[in-house]
């Protein structure tokens, strides 16, 4: 079916108007050709957000639907999440960075509004899930079907089978039968995708802070399906990211990676070697935002007075 095609700065503009300059979390188009990233930089400074929510609170749900302000909080992991997400995982692995990759040669997705996709590629296109939906764009044209299999994603998005080939060397799950259907709950998809703005709100956030320098993108890698970027605090490069889960954690947590580990009391993970912050422990928070940002500070601190 059509779906209306998507460009979150132009939407945001069209809220706020001419008086201010909107910026957004999401990918947009145009698509971008050069190098490095091949995408556009979705960041800016997101603190305005809420000064002009003060004076427009009746937008306030509009802005914390796309994580820019009034943030709503995360509710608990419901109980389909795993299977939720392995499924919606293989999809991102073997079908949406596939469909950017085979344009410029970049595998990373982003977050994008219920869900998560590919920046926007090659003749502005993105490939994305929304909830239980994938959604294929170019240009001004958006359609969208159903998740149903591994099979019919691919043959929608990629015009072709999965492409399997590439993750071989990664830690992905196995593509399984790509004609069984996807275990994809509603709920778990809608939590997922919550998780993943959430995350990338705080990321955002901490990449802004003066003391982060040489800081790359945030973006969500289809090895591990999870949100993070690298910087320097001082002249210790320091991975900062959040993770839905994995094998050894079945509930989402945010982690800090320490290039050079020096024997901290912070490192304490038990799978590698680095910090994290378990969602039972932040998901009960008063300020869950602040929470997150108190524990990735305090490993940047750290790691400023080395």
């Amino acid at each position: 079916m059509d779906v209306p095609a998507r460009n979150a700065r132009a939407e945001a503009q069209h809220v706020v108007g001419d008086a201010f300059e909107a910026a957004v979390l999401e990918p947009s188009p145009p698509a971008v050709g050069e190098g490095p990233w091949f995408a556009d930089d979705p960041f800016r400074p997101i603190a305005p957000w809420a000064d002009w929510l003060r004076e427009h609170p009746e937008h306030a749900g509009w802005a914390a639907e796309r994580w820019l302000g009034g943030y709503r909080r995360l509710g608990a992991v419901p109980a389909g999440l795993v299977e939720t997400r392995l499924a919606l995982h293989r999809v991102g692995a073997y079908v949406l960075s596939p469909a950017r990759r085979r344009v410029n040669g970049k595998i990373a997705l982003r977050w994008t509004l219920s869900g998560f996709g590919t920046p926007f590629f090659g003749d502005a296109e993105q490939v994305r899930v929304e909830g239980t939906t994938l959604v294929r764009q170019r240009g001004s044209a958006a359609a969208a079907e159903p998740l149903t299999t591994l099979a019919a994603a691919a043959a929608f998005a990629l015009d072709g089978p999965p492409d399997v080939a590439w993750a071989e060397p990664f830690d992905v799950p196995p593509p399984g039968d790509p004609d069984a259907p996807l275990a994809v709950d509603p709920a778990s998809a809608a939590f997922l995708g919550d998780w993943y703005g959430f995350a990338v709100s705080v990321l955002e956030t901490l990449r802004a802070d003066p003391s982060m320098t040489d800081a790359s993108r945030v973006q969500l890698w289809p090895e591990h399906f999870d949100l993070a970027f690298d910087g320097l605090a001082g002249d210790a490069k320091t991975t900062f990211g959040a993770s839905p889960g994995d094998a050894a954690h079945p509930q989402p947590y945010v982690y800090v990676l320490p290039a050079v580990p020096d024997g901290s009391d912070l490192w304490t993970a038990e799978t590698f070697t680095g910090a994290v912050l378990p969602f039972q422990a932040l998901v009960g928070a008063p300020d869950q935002r602040a929470a997150v940002l108190d524990f990735l500070g305090a490993c940047r601190d750290h790691q400023l007075s080395r």
